[in-house]
């Protein structure tokens, strides 16, 4: 019989997945039976529907047999076949799961409940692995749809055949021959009963079909010392109860981490989960999962939430969306009702009273989850917001801030102010070094807990990064007067703000916006009086930058040590400006800024100076500070090269005037 060839692409990834995708080698065995199950999920799927086909639940099974003699490890299924065709497809074409077509298929007949289908194995590279343990393997497969059963072979990479054989029931049977044994690796271990319950009780203890094995039992004869006699016994191996089903009390953490990182295919342990169980009217268990990572795909249209549904240990639907909120989409887990019917559909979900309820229950479950996380384990939070703070911050935002009450608590920001947390579980350590932690994050109620007698305004200031943000010449002043200020250093912080407008009666404000007020009664009309003075020498200076640039030029007294700044007048700051043209759609917006100059400096009198003597100069100046404003608010300069002369001659300027000679050679 002609072997079959892989295609190149296929081949490529096998070597790969075998050398380097599974590092842990007994996962394969996880694997062939998640692929048994989905097999036999499928089975009992159709029967809902194709009166034809009468599948008794109770009877589907997964069956593990050894020979030792032959080093053969076997996998058996009664569930829905396989056909030639589809061995072909499914398994010599590398990651083309006939899980997923099957689920795509029937999403081609518009039948709504196909969505609801469980497919564990819908990536089609699972299958694959067990060719890390396997010199050679066997697939005998009888499909529901056909009489004839076909045997599948390959040895690897260089091919496959495929040919007829007598297979007599429905179902798949896989047949691993095992690799010898080698000093670091012994392949005979998955010949052992004891081992082959072990890793399915590690991996595939939830399996709702027994998974079973003929066991040798040695045991004494009656009546006799020393003679024993040889039973077969039929073990199930997993217990069958799905894990939400257990009692809290009896499961262990490493449990619930293991059920996390297979069910939901991640390779990280979770970072906090919520097992509850609600009786009444509605009754219906909840396991929830927070990461300890974003997905890879998170924000990107492919992403899709939701949390898994399920009727009585049957899963109906995959991802039900209505189960979570958008700015939590990135919990897992599931939900499991006695309740729900099997066959519902997404339509009637959507207005099912008892879906809505859960999905309130499971929204004030995780908000008491984070809000005990933020209360009493401060670090925990904190590594938990650096991973999904900005889909918080998101939430409060969208919708023009629907959300924003229920979130706002939850918000982290960077601040000036350096707090001391206590770390959880050491109320009997003194150390302070041991049981507190330092951090510069504050949430909005403990910024407001430590204003000011008198302050009336919660300070921000916004910036492309923390660094950025600390030497922007607006800061400086506001730390000298004693204030706390809020550093916001992601492009969705200022949104945030502007959308909370205040928290508890108390305004935000940006120390970059004109509306920022810390002078007293006598320094503001110090001020007035000397803008007013230099009206013309600032409509001079507005004249030279160009009246399209700024809306203004005048002193001020929120410099301390600068000579200039940028400040923006209404709603649109600078930084607000940087975000909005950054963003794909070719619209750009300009804030309305002001060039204000530290009343204080002796640039100030510098330009006083240049108004009186040499206008032409000051125009020089004018266009110079204002660049240097731009550069510190992290925007770009028009024209370098004007720039870059107009500072040499104004360097050449400053050297004639102090009586240096200046000799170009």
């Amino acid at each position: 019989m002609a072997k079959k060839q892989f295609k190149a692409e296929s081949k490529r990834l096998l070597d790969l997945m075998i050398n380097s995708i599974y590092t842990n080698k007994e996962i394969f065995l996880r694997e062939l039976i998640s692929n048994a199950s989905d097999a036999m999920d499928k089975l009992y799927y159709r029967s809902l529907t194709d009166k034809k086909l009468e599948v008794k639940q109770s009877e589907l099974k997964i069956k593990l047999e050894v020979d030792k003699e032959k080093r053969t490890l076997s996998i058996s299924d009664n569930g829905c076949g396989m056909t030639e065709k589809e061995l072909e497809n499914n398994l010599g074409t590398i990651a083309q799961s006939g899980s997923l077509a099957f689920k795509e298929e029937n999403l081609k007949e518009g039948s709504k409940k196909n969505e609801e289908i469980n497919i564990i194995g819908q990536f089609g590279v699972g299958f694959y692995s067990a060719f890390m343990v396997s010199d050679e393997i066997e697939v005998y497969s009888k499909s529901v749809d056909s009489e004839q059963a076909y045997k599948w072979t390959s040895a690897g990479a260089d091919g496959y055949t495929i040919e007829p054989c007598d297979k007599q029931d429905r179902g798949t049977k896989i047949v691993l021959h095992l690799k010898e044994d080698k000093e670091d690796e012994k392949y005979s271990r998955y010949l052992e009963s004891f081992t082959l319950e072990e890793l399915v009780k590690k991996y595939s203890d939830y399996i709702r079909y027994p998974i079973c094995m003929d066991v040798e039992h040695k045991h004494k004869k009656e009546n006799t010392e020393n003679e024993y006699e040889t039973h077969i016994e039929t073990e199930t191996f997993n217990s069958q109860t799905p894990l939400w089903k257990k009692d809290k009390k009896q499961i262990t953490d490493d449990e619930y981490k293991t059920f996390y990182t297979n069910k939901f295919h991640d390779f990280e342990e979770p970072m906090k989960w919520i097992h509850s169980k609600v009786e009444g009217q509605y009754s219906y268990s909840t396991l929830l999962y927070i990461p300890a990572h974003v997905p890879y795909d998170y924000y990107t249209k492919e992403y899709k939430k939701g949390l898994q549904l399920y009727s009585n240990g049957v899963l109906i639907m995959e991802k039900c969306e209505d189960l979570l909120p958008d700015y939590f989409s990135f919990v897992k887990g599931l939900v499991d009702s006695e309740d729900l019917s099997l066959n519902i559909s997404r339509e009637m979900l959507q207005q099912d009273r008892q879906l809505r309820v859960i999905a309130k229950n499971i929204e004030n479950k995780i908000h008491s989850e984070l809000q005990n996380m933020l209360e009493k384990d401060r670090l925990e939070y904190e590594r938990f917001f650096k991973i999904f703070g900005l889909q918080l911050k998101y939430g409060a935002y969208d919708n023009y801030g629907m959300n924003k009450e229920k979130l706002k608590d939850f918000l982290l920001f960077h601040s000036s102010n350096e707090s001391e947390y206590k770390l959880p579980n050491d109320d009997n350590n003194n150390s302070n070094d041991a049981s507190t932690v330092k951090s510069d994050y504050a949430t909005l109620k403990e910024y407001v807990s430590r204003m000011k007698e008198g302050q009336e305004s919660i300070y921000y200031a916004s910036g492309e990064s923390l660094d950025k943000i600390k030497l922007m010449p607006q800061v400086e002043t506001v730390l000298d007067k004693g204030y706390e200020i809020l550093y916001l250093n992601e492009s969705i912080d200022e949104f945030v703000l502007q959308i909370l407008m205040d928290y508890e009666g108390k305004k935000f404000i940006n120390v970059s916006m004109n509306n920022v007020d810390l002078d007293s009664e006598e320094e503001k009309e110090a001020l007035k009086k000397a803008n007013e003075e230099n009206k013309d020498m600032f409509s001079l200076l507005k004249e030279a930058i160009g009246e399209e640039q700024i809306k203004d030029v005048r002193f001020t007294h929120r410099l301390k040590n600068h000579p200039v700044c940028l400040t923006s007048d209404g709603i649109l700051s600078v930084e607000m400006e940087k975000v909005l043209n950054s963003m794909p759609n070719n619209q750009q917006v300009k804030a309305e800024t002001v060039l204000e100059i530290n009343e204080k400096h002796p640039i100030a009198e510098k330009l006083k100076k240049l108004y009186e003597e040499d206008k032409e100069t000051l125009k020089k100046y004018g266009k110079v500070l204002y660049a240097q404003a731009r550069l510190i608010e992290g925007l770009s300069v028009d024209n370098p090269t004007e720039l870059s002369n107009l500072i040499c001659e104004i360097i050449s300027g400053i050297s004639g005037i102090s009586g240096t000679e200046v000799v170009y050679k």
